[in-house]
């Protein structure tokens, strides 16, 4: 029914340009004579019947033509509308993660600038260890060096106290004393 309403109008638009063709036509072809309606009117009939036989036999493929046209056209339509949702969808989430990343951005650079603290600070936390064991060990050794320059000085002051003492008892000692003094030594060590 819908092609009929379809093809009725046009069968008679081409009808309509046909008469006014024929008409030009044939008064300029007899001289300015009228327009043969015996003939006009078979030609008329002839083109009737002879879009009857092709409604007849090719109607249904044309329609299915037409249909199926427009089934084709609707499917890309929708295919087009899907697609064009996906990417809606996709442009969203890509604005999204655009609008994320300079969150991210600021997210990482907060780690990494806790990270650099804490690195510093145990950094500087091993440079005083560090600093706190040398100088422990500087003091050790300032102390064992002092130790042994008292030593040292003991040991010479001992020497110079004996060699005083030898001199002077050198010089107010005579020979004969000395000897005494010797034997009285040797009695108190070999007496204990």
């Amino acid at each position: 029914m819908k092609g009929l309403k379809r093809i009725v109008p046009a069968l008679l638009l081409v009808l309509a340009v046909a008469s006014v063709a024929y008409a030009s036509e044939a008064g300029g072809a007899h001289g300015g004579h009228g327009l043969n309606w015996k003939d006009f009117l078979l030609r008329v009939v002839n083109f009737v019947i002879f879009i009857g036989i092709i409604y007849k036999f090719a109607g249904k493929k044309i329609a299915e033509l037409f249909v199926g046209r427009r089934k084709q056209i609707e499917t890309q339509l929708a295919d087009l509308a899907d697609r064009r949702e996906e990417a809606e969808k996709k442009l969203a989430e890509v604005e999204k993660n655009i609008a994320n990343i300079e969150q991210e951005r600021e997210a990482i650079l907060a780690e990494f600038r806790a990270q650099g603290e804490s690195l510093k600070a145990s950094i500087i936390e091993a440079a005083k260890l560090n600093a706190e064991k040398i100088t422990a060990q500087v003091k050790l050794t300032a102390e064992q060096e002092r130790r042994a320059a008292i030593q040292s000085v003991r040991a010479e002051v001992a020497e110079l106290v004996v060699e005083a003492a030898e001199r002077l008892l050198t010089e107010k000692l005579s020979a004969t004393e000395h000897n005494k003094l010797v034997d009285d030594s040797l009695k108190k060590v070999v007496l204990n």
